[in-house]
């Protein structure tokens, strides 16, 4: 049985089949959900204009990015999300209008944030999917394999996936059994940062880093160097410039931080 979340965005949708379209996944997976998996919270919510709040009350209600956490903390979490978002599917052209007017300035992150608004403002919704398809998932595999086990041993569902389950299972997290995707794809990690930097997963910052130092930080670097050098990428190249960008921010800070 769906949840009040997901029926209100399948209603503002206008059906499943439209849902599905929206977001760029195959309508059976829409189907099959019970209510909107975490991972898919924020692509559901540009398509569709239903709040966070309403289709994963459990994940946003009492913490909304915005709202609660510092500035640096909330655009920590936001670029996670923005992430999350970009490596989870290809993003509709209203997605993509709303990336064009992201900001720049003279930092690093500032210019891949220009880079990112540019590539966005030029971008055609069913150019990027096709891009996204030839990049992510091809037909037998894509041009990149966005999984930590694949960078980490060269083989998809290995040790570092075991690892990784220990882990979420110590922090409370629990896979969407509707999503069928390993859980040490580039884009699920970066929706658990997201979570871990908002609170909505609790975690001291030791923890975060822990986390980020063991499951994040080892690999996704050379998936972000990768996507910015892609034969097939034009739109995610500035993806990949920007994930480059942020993670060595990241990095840096975790040194630094108590």
């Amino acid at each position: 049985m769906r949840d009040a979340g997901l029926e209100s965005a399948i209603d503002a949708a206008g059906g499943v089949a439209q849902l599905a379209r929206k977001i760029g996944i195959a309508q059976p997976s829409v189907s099959n959900w019970n209510r909107v998996p975490a991972q898919r919270v924020i692509a559901v919510e540009i398509a569709t204009g239903i709040s966070r709040k309403i289709l994963r009350p459990d994940l946003y209600s009492e913490l909304a990015i915005s709202d609660m956490l510092d500035p640096i903390e909330a655009g920590r979490a936001q670029e996670y999300a923005l992430l999350a978002t970009l490596l989870s599917s290809a993003p509709s052209q209203d997605f993509l209008e709303k990336i064009a007017q992201l900001n720049g300035d003279v930092t690093p992150l500032g210019r891949a944030h220009s880079a990112l608004a540019e590539a966005a403002s030029i971008a055609v919704a069913t150019e990027v999917e096709r891009e996204y398809f030839d990049l992510f998932v091809g037909v037998g595999r894509g041009e990149l394999l966005p999984y930590a086990s694949y960078y980490l041993t060269g083989f998809l569902n290995e040790r570092p996936l075991s690892r990784l389950r220990d882990d979420l299972a110590a922090l409370g997290i629990e896979r969407v059994e509707s999503n069928p995707e390993p859980e040490d794809h580039a884009a699920t990690l970066c929706e658990i940062m997201a979570g871990l930097v908002a609170g909505r997963f609790p975690a001291s910052l030791a923890a975060q880093r822990a986390f980020f130092e063991k499951h994040v930080s080892r690999w996704i670097g050379r998936l972000f160097a990768d996507m910015a050098k892609a034969e097939r990428a034009k739109f995610y190249r500035a993806v990949g410039t920007l994930g480059c960008v942020f993670l060595e921010i990241e990095t840096e800070a975790f040194k630094f931080a108590n």
